[in-house]
């Protein structure tokens, strides 16, 4: 039985076999689910740090979302840009960009800290090795997937992508997501958005990830179309 756990623990991150005296988890396996769990709430109620922002030069815009509270109790607002982000991207970006890169702390501000300075620069790489021209990135703070619609009927780009913070668990809280869609509205249903989940070091690799998103998007641009309906 040891080896087949030996086994399994090689193939995954999960905690298995950690062991028990009595009913009680062994105290290193207790201390280590605590810090875990420590990491996990310390993602969802960080900042990201203005510092990183201004070395990508990103400026930010806000969704509707007043508290961290209201943003984990109402989804929907950080679907919603405020009227002052509306306005501010309106002023600031280039319209009916060819391709349009957001970044959002969502769920997890660790995830930005960690991964932008591999995703980001390796992403205008990737645009730039396959002929895609980007308009003005910027920042959303509090947003949810969804926010690229709004941003989508503001701006219009053919293709978007959305660099976000994933809901952290207790095996990593420093997990990115990048979503992407062709030519995003209101009324954009699910089915048409595509993902690369799990981008982190010992996940999807950054860099990897940023390079496999240009391809996507160049794709989409060709095709006309993302989600199910796009032909990879």
């Amino acid at each position: 039985m040891n080896e087949v756990v030996d086994r399994l623990k090689n193939y995954t991150p999960a905690r298995i076999g950690v062991g028990r005296t009595g009913t009680r988890p062994l105290t290193k396996e207790f201390l280590s689910f605590r810090i875990d769990h420590a990491a996990a709430v310390d993602s969802v109620y960080g900042e990201v740090a203005p510092e990183l922002l201004e070395s990508f030069q990103l400026f930010s815009v806000d969704t509707c979302i007043e508290t961290k509270e209201h943003y984990l109790t109402r989804p929907d607002q950080g679907r919603l840009l405020s009227e002052a982000g509306e306005k501010m991207i309106w002023e600031k970006c280039v319209k009916q960009p060819q391709v349009q890169v957001v970044v959002s702390d969502g769920l997890s501000a660790n995830a930005i800290e960690e991964n932008m300075a591999d995703v980001y620069p390796a992403l205008m790489d990737s645009l730039e090795a396959n002929g895609l021209s980007a308009g003005t990135p910027f920042f959303v703070k509090g947003g949810r997937v969804g926010c690229m619609d709004a941003i989508g009927e503001l701006l219009k780009p053919d293709v978007f992508v959305l660099l976000i913070g994933e809901r952290p668990g207790l095996v990593c809280a420093h997990s990115m997501s990048a979503y992407m869609c062709y030519r995003p509205r209101a009324g954009t249903r699910e089915s048409e958005r595509m993902v690369i989940s799990n981008i982190h070091r010992r996940g999807t690799p950054p860099v990897e990830a940023a390079a496999h998103i240009g391809t996507i998007l160049s794709k989409m641009i060709e095709q006309k179309t993302s989600g199910v309906g796009l032909v990879m």
